[in-house]
């Protein structure tokens, strides 16, 4: 009741009552009150409105007036013994310390409570009605937060379309934030994070939509289809996130913060399981999670016990890093590729690691020490560019059967276009435009005729090294899964994370076998090889050339070689060490296979000094040279998409066996493949999967 004007009928009778929730009404006094312009309240009112119109979209009407601010608060007693709700008094207003510190009987003027029987007091009846799951649908409007923790980072946005009050405080709404290259970024918040999508901005990696629910939201909340605004409030009110710290947070009038409150533990199960909150190297406490939940890091976090088998004698896999050379060489993967919400990213911000931001600059050096016009470079980029352009568009309407090599379809492309616009290029420019092919086998890993934060995490963790899995029966109740020594374990799940080119050669088999979906999914995917050396040299003698930059590239002397040391990097551009590190991509593999580490070394050094004519060039004092094509439990860098094939082998491959097994390692994930990240997602992806399970 809204008790607003002195003959306010209360329990009494009235021409009319105005309803706002299954045990929330005002009366006809109450609405005269306030609609008719002679009435006292009636300015009150039309304040309320001109604040509301101007910051929000939603209808102004006198029901929403009475929810946004005459309905009271509900607070929740923090006595662990009693946790009843109790109804405040429609003066006060609710607060986050007040939600986090109230006790029954509480004198709100201070600290001090009223009689140790307070919280013997019976709860309102109405309370129990709250959780009945009808009640929703009797509520006239959804519930608009105030003061909401999500307010500064979705200013742009209309506050009622993205569940917050259009009254609330404009300085609290005002954003505190630095736009740099349209790109905003808040203070005391990792320029790494943006949590929400920004009006017509798309396309960013583990954003949140505050203004609409997505797909698998409306799959696990199907009671908000028609009106998402509860959940979108809930959603942008997310250290550890639990719901003691979440809840006080949750400031609205009237009984629907009861419901909001015991909603918010479903929605922060379903975001942990999403991975968007309380993942990475995180230490979480539990339970955290709602009771009826309660029965690799991830799944661990989720209650279940995990044992981890790895075959080799230390975790990481392909992420390997190596200290040797006196700074971190990553014998694997070291880029983290879009650092903006990637989870690697945000691992290092838990754990205080820092991460160098490479720079754009890249000297071109060509063998006799010149260094390439950067006009020549940015023209023959942008042709190149230009050409993959072109062969995106032929793809498009084209079947997997019509399907041909990129690197033939690239050459193609280029001499159509030489002959249209009667063009010629120098010896020079073909020389980068082979630098630039280069740089595309190195991101896949793979000849262009074939392509259409770790000791942290595992702490706590059951990991048994040197133990390489055989055989994984998953034709009964569970899972038995075999070891090549002969150990045997049961399970309830099982999940695999091993490399595809394994897979594909069979190196586990299982019982039944995969289906044959699966398996030619998995054998239509490529697994690329790449392969670094890393040296270590007395001085820094190529700082005088490249001034400061993160890497330079070396531009080939012929096709054949355009995959042999392309770029240098420098592994401490600002620091004191003198370690540069350089990959082999493509065809010049085949060069290296038969060579000893030795003699890949002075094959890299007889392109530095041919770079390096100028100055002498020291012999390297350590080295390492890393051989993934031929480790037993790699033969692999990272998975590409082989002439003929189509992402969706990436979907297919992360299916799950009989809901007993499943898979997860970069080669199933579609989004992020051949990344340190979309392994990471992916196993979030499969312990979220196993958790609901």
């Amino acid at each position: 009741f809204a008790s607003a004007s002195e003959r306010c009928a209360r329990n009494g009778y009235t021409s009319r009552w105005y309803h706002l929730s299954c045990g929330e009404h005002f009366c006809n006094e109450c609405f005269d009150h306030y609609y008719r312009s002679h009435k006292d309240g009636y300015e009150t009112f039309s304040c309320w409105k001109r604040v509301w119109t101007s910051n929000g979209k939603s209808e102004p009407s006198l029901k929403a007036f009475m929810a946004d601010q005459q309905l009271p608060y509900w607070v929740q007693c923090t006595n662990a013994d009693c946790r009843k709700w109790r109804q405040l008094s429609k003066e006060t207003q609710l607060t986050a310390a007040l939600a986090s510190s109230y006790r029954c009987g509480m004198k709100l003027s201070s600290v001090t409570v009223e009689g140790s029987d307070a919280c013997a007091q019976p709860e309102d009846v109405r309370v129990a009605g709250v959780t009945d799951s009808w009640w929703l649908s009797m509520l006239i409007l959804p519930p608009l937060f105030k003061d909401s923790p999500a307010s500064p980072f979705l200013s742009s946005y209309y506050p009622d379309c993205v569940g917050m009050s259009p009254s609330a405080s404009p300085e609290h709404r005002r954003p505190k934030c630095i736009i740099v290259n349209h790109t905003m970024y808040f203070p005391g918040l990792s320029p790494y994070f943006q949590p929400f999508y920004q009006p017509n901005e798309c396309g960013k990696a583990l954003c949140v939509r505050p203004d609409m629910m997505e797909l698998d939201e409306l799959y696990e909340f199907p009671e908000f289809s028609r009106d998402p605004t509860m959940y979108l409030a809930l959603s942008g009110v997310f250290e550890v996130l639990t719901l003691q710290k979440c809840a006080p947070h949750v400031v609205v009038r009237g009984l629907v913060r009861i419901r909001c409150v015991q909603e918010l533990d479903r929605v922060l199960y379903f975001m942990s399981r999403k991975g968007l909150i309380n993942t990475g190297a995180l230490q979480i406490k539990w339970p955290l999670l709602p009771e009826s939940q309660h029965n690799v890091r991830q799944t661990q976090a989720f209650c279940l016990t995990v044992v981890v088998l790895e075959a080799r004698e230390r975790i990481g896999g392909r992420v390997w890093d190596d200290v040797s050379l006196g700074v971190t060489v990553g014998r694997g993967a070291q880029i983290v590729n879009g650092c903006v919400n990637n989870p690697i990213a945000l691992m290092c911000e838990q754990l205080g690691l820092r991460m160098h931001t490479l720079g754009v600059r890249c000297e071109l050096i060509q063998e006799g020490g010149r260094v390439t016009d950067p006009a020549l470079d940015k023209r023959m980029d942008f042709h190149f560019n230009a050409v993959l352009d072109a062969v995106s568009e032929w793809r498009k309407d084209k079947s997997l059967s019509q399907d041909a090599p990129l690197g033939e379809k690239i050459q193609e492309v280029y001499k159509t276009f030489l002959q249209e616009s009667g063009l010629q290029f120098t010896d020079l420019e073909e020389k980068v435009l082979h630098f630039h092919l280069s740089n595309l086998e190195y991101a896949c890993g793979s000849t262009l005729d074939q392509v259409s934060v770790l000791h942290k995490l595992a702490q706590g963790l059951d990991i048994r090294l040197n133990t390489a899995v055989q055989h994984v029966d998953y034709s009964g109740e569970g899972v038995t899964v075999m070891s090549s020594c002969g150990s045997r374990w049961s399970a309830q799940k099982v999940l695999v994370t091993v490399p595809l080119a394994l897979l594909q050669k069979n190196v586990i088999s299982f019982s039944p076998p995969l289906p044959d979906r699966k398996l030619k999914a998995i054998h239509s995917l490529g697994a690329g090889v790449i392969e670094k050396v890393a040296l270590q040299f007395p001085t820094r003698f190529w700082d005088s050339k490249i001034q400061g930059a993160d890497y330079f590239g070396h531009i080939p002397p012929c096709p054949e070689k355009r995959g042999l040391f392309s770029v240098f990097y420098d592994m401490s551009p600002q620091g004191e060490e003198c370690v540069l590190m350089t990959v082999v991509t493509g065809e010049a593999l085949s060069l290296l296979r038969d060579l000893q580490d030795s003699q890949v070394v002075d094959l890299c050094m007889s392109v530095l000094r041919e770079l390096f004519q100028e100055q002498e060039v020291p012999d390297p004092l350590r080295f390492l040279v890393t051989r993934w094509s031929t480790d037993p439990w790699a033969q692999m860098s990272y998975s590409f998409v082989k002439t003929g094939g189509s992402g969706e082998a990436y979907d297919i491959i992360a299916e799950d066996m009989q809901r007993k097994l499943f898979f997860a390692g970069e080669a199933t994930n579609r989004h992020f493949p051949q990344t340190v990240t979309g392994a990471y997602l992916s196993g979030v992806r499969e312990a979220s999967k196993i958790a609901v399970l």
